[in-house]
């Protein structure tokens, strides 16, 4: 069964770090594109950035190109959401999915098949 489980969330103050974890099980990260997306309530889902391993494809919004990063460990089949200097619109609940692709491009809520539950981040002083 895949699944996708989310932590690292937590409170953290602007300016601070946070790396949030994506746990994957029941598939192949060779074989999937792994996407981050944020919501806020009231506000649609939006997506962040996407990182496919078997292409090396990558994608990273304007909103947090410089201060967010991805890496991958494939042993774990963990994928990881760096996110430094965060600021107060960070805020959010992020949800990582995944969708069947070699490609990134800006991630689009229907094209990831498998999403995980979410972790709340709050940027706050």
């Amino acid at each position: 069964q895949l699944q996708l489980v989310e932590s690292g969330g937590g409170l953290v103050q602007p300016g601070g770090s946070l790396r949030l974890s994506c746990a994957t099980s029941g598939l192949s990260l060779n074989d999937y594109a792994i996407g981050w997306f944020r919501q806020v309530p009231g506000k649609e889902r939006e997506g962040i950035s996407c990182f496919a391993s078997s292409t090396g494809s990558t994608y990273l919004a304007d909103s947090v190109k410089g201060r967010f990063t991805i890496s991958r460990d494939n042993a774990k089949n963990t994928e990881y959401l760096q996110m430094n200097s965060l600021q107060l619109e960070d805020t959010a609940v992020y949800y990582c999915a995944a969708t069947r692709s070699s490609y990134c491009y800006e991630p689009i809520i229907y094209e990831y098949d498998y999403w995980g539950q979410g972790t709340q981040v709050t940027v706050s002083s």
